[in-house]
């Protein structure tokens, strides 16, 4: 009777418990950030849309920038990038958020890149208030610096409109490529359609 009695007690306490569980991992879904932002020192227009198979992921990409052209006149170029392949490339329209994950605290956290010094610095991105950014990076666990970047809705002079790895859009990297772009493949213009298959003989 006593261990009945007891278990009467602690039944409604577990369901208590799995009740606030299932409450913080919902309370801990990041706010959808997607959208267009002006970086806090005015230098970038940065474009965030979900992506990874999923759609749990957050990418970024380099939609305008003030000053695209270097000294000699000709479009910047992403020459500091550790990876040769990609030294080439412009700076206009790279990617920089790096497939960023929920983390426990409902923000986004993982890899931006900085193409001023071709290096890679951890990073959380949340919103807290509508229209703003707070992007907070990290060299070390102990030196972190915080920026808020604005959302902006208005197309700018020399700003990427297009989709992402499409037409006049930003391109993501090889390894974002597929999932980064989140749409299947089109056919290329003029290709002719493929032939319809003959109809299998009906069945007696």
């Amino acid at each position: 009777m006593r261990f009945s009695s007891i278990g009467r007690r602690v039944a409604p306490l577990a369901i208590l418990a799995l009740s606030a569980l299932a409450g913080a991992a919902q309370a801990a879904t990041p706010a959808d950030p997607s959208g267009t932002y002006l970086t806090e020192d005015g230098r970038a227009r940065v474009r965030l849309e979900k992506c990874g198979t999923a759609a749990d992921r957050l990418c970024g990409y380099v939609v305008w920038l003030k000053v695209p052209l270097n000294d000699k006149g000709e479009p910047r170029i992403d020459f500091k990038n550790p990876d040769p392949k990609k030294q080439a490339r412009p700076s206009l329209g790279h990617q920089l958020i790096l497939g960023l994950k929920p983390n426990a605290d409902a923000h986004y956290e993982g890899k931006i890149y900085n193409s001023e010094d071709g290096k890679s610095y951890d990073v959380t991105i949340w919103t807290d208030a509508p229209g703003e950014l707070t992007v907070r990076g990290c060299l070390i666990a102990f030196l972190c610096k915080s920026q808020t970047w604005t959302k902006v809705t208005d197309l700018v002079a020399g700003q990427l409109p297009g989709p992402t790895n499409g037409p006049n859009g930003p391109h993501s990297d090889p390894e974002y490529a597929t999932s980064a772009a989140g749409a299947k493949p089109t056919a290329k213009a003029g290709a002719k359609p493929a032939a319809p298959k003959p109809a299998a003989p009906a069945q007696e």
